[in-house]
């Protein structure tokens, strides 16, 4: 976290990667950080607008072919986003944002250079997935069964150097076995709904990170959880 305590939270190019409600996600992480007493600056960043290159976590949204190319070419040419990752801020990236962090996707036919943030690619899929999405997170996270939703062509092949984020359960995520990637700290899903709102476990995760935190202090979930149980049961994933 920055000098003076406060946890500054961007979301990048809400006018370009901004579907299926993902600056939700921004939302949940306000609160959460807010109702356990820590200062929190939110920051909408345009894409017509230098990134600011000292907050604690910044947040990626899903976007169509167009604006999900010329993000990762605005975010390339801009520079900021990639320093803050490499001095350790936290990135979670969603959907189209989630394939540009990697070393490449597909946009308009044709394939686009991404942030090389994580080791992985994405290209087209032989089907659309669309629907419910869930899975086993790995372990080593400390968190429990991914939720969400889908709904991208997409197909992401992981490298070496990145470990998915889940063993898919139901639904497809990056090929239909494994949902998401991370590293360090750096985790791309493909789960909409949002994701944080469904998954308050990941966006304490998160919150850890960003903080430096081992433990955060308990919150009432009742309300997240009755809805994760719904829809993990609806989809026979609980």
């Amino acid at each position: 976290m920055s000098s003076d305590s406060t946890l500054r939270i961007v979301w990048v190019y809400p006018d370009l990667l901004s579907t299926y409600g993902d600056r939700g996600n921004l939302l949940i992480l306000a609160h959460r950080a807010a109702a356990r007493g820590l200062a929190v600056e939110s920051i909408e960043v345009r894409s017509d607008q230098a990134v600011p290159a000292n907050a604690d976590i910044y947040l990626l949204g899903g976007g169509e072919d167009g604006p999900q190319a010329l993000a990762a070419e605005r975010l390339r040419a801009d520079g900021a986003l990639l320093r803050a990752v490499d001095a350790g801020a936290v990135l979670f990236a969603v959907c189209a944002g989630y394939q540009l962090v990697g070393a490449s996707f597909s946009a308009k036919g044709a394939q686009c250079a991404g942030l090389d943030l994580l080791d992985l690619r994405s290209d087209r899929g032989p089907s659309r997935a669309v629907g419910e999405l869930a899975g086993a997170v790995d372990p080593r996270l400390g968190i429990s069964t991914l939720t969400g939703f889908e709904n991208h062509g997409g197909r992401t092949h992981l490298g070496a150097g990145c470990s998915p984020l889940a063993k898919v359960s139901v639904g497809v995520g990056n090929d239909g076995v494994t949902e998401g990637a991370w590293h360090g700290k750096v985790l791309g899903t493909y789960a909409h709904g949002p994701a944080l709102a469904r998954n308050p476990g990941l966006a304490d995760l998160l919150l850890r990170w960003a903080t430096g935190a081992a433990d955060l202090p308990e919150l009432d979930d009742s309300w997240p959880q009755r809805l994760r149980a719904e829809r993990l049961a609806a989809v026979g994933a609980a």
